[in-house]
């Protein structure tokens, strides 16, 4: 019936402008066809009155005159001193006389429809006036826009022995019934007009009342995350079907809650676990040389050996170098972990990133960037450690077989500065994309993959972004937005 796309508020209040105006449409149909058949019925019994009144008045004539009575002399009757046209005068209605076999005998007016004064009956209406109970045949029809109901009926003598059949066309003058018509219908929408505005008022208020639970309903849900802290509805003073709707909607949120827990538990869990899988993974790799070297080291020790020192210090090297090992990657898992606090510091952009690349001495690293002063909110420290990360990461993606090639730029936009790390490396698989700033993720034969990680965990808290592209084989760009000092 409605529009789908319409709000539930909307539809509720169209419903019930539109009972209101069906309402009234029902109400003045009803009562148009009630007048109208009032109307039927009160031409049915005027003219019924008028036929018993003027059958006593031809009674009284036939009982009065000299000529025979008979079916013959009917015309010689009613035209002695013009009674038939005293008898229409009287009555104020014109009259036919026709003989039983439904010929006409005589007429009250001459010039009364022209058309429709038959010179006789048709058979049919006599054997309908023959089948009554009360030897009567009424019939209704139209003539030039005008509405008329005509009787016929059987006059008598005095024995009751059937002499003529009368016809009284009666014309129906509905001129008065239409006026009351239209003044009702001209009041009733005077009256409905006033209804449908109160009706408008009422609608509306009632759609209001109605959805405003559903609505608040709504927007809870829109706010809901499994993430946050939602709040239960108030269901206090709701009842019926939007109180089992409330009540659903703050048994989800409990489970919600208990839900976004165990997944909260879950995922410590699960990343604790895989941390220490990683832990465990990098420091085997080292401790397996070792032991291979110390058990190699009790199996050809001599202390007579000519050459006992360079064998000492060949063993002690690959120790001291495993162990270097093992502290870089301890180093690597605590500053993870230990991500320092915020610390803001107004820096210039350009010069944080040259003091960056003053520790690289390899060639073909190139800054572009503009003259002007860049400032922006961050941490010196943890800025040194983005680009130093991010270039260090270029210069291993180059192969031996090529001149490194890493172009550094920076850009002053209207509300950030934009830093671009671009390298001429072997690219990244299509395949690694989602997972290159995951924790423990990495393409190198050696390294945690925390670097990356660290690098997007630090930008974000200074609320910049990362993001890349890459061309196998071709190389990768890194692009840093960094918001400027305000």
């Amino acid at each position: 019936m409605f529009n789908t796309r319409l709000s539930l508020r909307s539809r509720l209040f169209l419903a019930m402008i539109l009972l209101v105006l069906l309402a009234s449409i029902v109400i003045a149909s009803i009562t148009i066809l009630r007048y109208k058949d009032e109307a039927q019925q009160y031409h049915r019994k005027r003219l019924l009155r008028k036929e018993l009144a003027i059958k006593q008045h031809i009674n009284y004539i036939l009982k009065r005159t000299t000529y025979p009575i008979s079916t013959e002399n009917i015309p010689l009757i009613f035209k002695e001193k013009g009674k038939i046209f005293e008898l229409s005068e009287v009555h104020h209605m014109p009259l036919n006389l026709y003989d039983l076999k439904g010929q006409l005998l005589i007429k009250s007016r001459q010039s009364f429809l022209r058309d429709s004064i038959k010179q006789e009956i048709p058979n049919l209406v006599i054997a309908k006036i023959n089948e009554t109970s009360n030897k009567r045949y009424l019939v209704s029809y139209e003539n030039e826009g005008e509405r008329y109901q005509s009787s016929y009926s059987y006059i008598t003598d005095t024995k009751f022995k059937p002499l003529a059949i009368l016809n009284l066309p009666y014309l129906q003058n509905d001129s008065l019934v239409k006026k009351d018509i239209n003044a009702f219908l001209k009041n009733i929408v005077e009256v409905y007009i006033l209804m449908l505005i109160v009706s408008i008022g009422i609608a509306y208020l009632l759609s209001n009342y109605i959805t405003r639970s559903i609505t608040t309903i709504s927007e809870k849900i829109k706010k809901t995350r499994i993430d946050k802290q939602n709040k239960k509805i108030n269901a206090d003073n709701i009842s019926g079907e939007i109180g089992l709707l409330v009540n659903a909607y703050n048994d989800m949120i409990d489970q919600l809650e208990e839900s976004a827990v165990k997944l909260a538990v879950s995922e410590r869990e699960n990343a604790w676990r895989e941390m220490a899988k990683q832990v465990a993974h990098e420091i085997k790799n080292p401790l397996t040389p070792m032991r291979l070297t110390i058990q190699s080291f009790q199996r050809k020790f001599d202390r007579n050996h000519p050459n006992i020192k360079e064998k000492l210090n060949e063993y002690s090297n690959t120790l001291i170098e495993q162990i270097d090992t093992m502290s870089s990657i301890a180093s690597a898992f605590s500053d993870f972990a230990k991500m320092p606090a915020r610390k803001d510091e107004i820096l210039d952009l350009h010069e944080v990133v040259k003091v960056a690349l003053d520790i690289f001495q390899e060639k073909g690293i190139v800054l572009t960037t503009p003259k002007e002063i860049i400032s922006i909110n961050f941490d010196r420290t943890q800025l040194i450690r983005v680009v130093t990360n991010l270039v260090k990461n270029a210069l291993q993606a180059i192969p031996n077989s090529r001149n490194a090639e890493i172009n550094i730029t920076i850009i002053k936009n209207a509300h950030s500065a934009t830093l671009t790390i671009s390298d001429n490396g072997t690219g990244i698989e299509s395949k690694n994309h989602s997972k290159i700033f995951e924790p423990n993720f990495t393409t190198k034969s050696s390294g945690m993959g925390l670097g990356l990680a660290m690098v997007k965990s630090i930008l974000e808290t200074y609320g910049g972004t990362i993001h890349f592209s890459s061309k196998l084989a071709k190389g990768t760009q890194f692009t840093i937005q960094i918001p400027l000092h305000k």
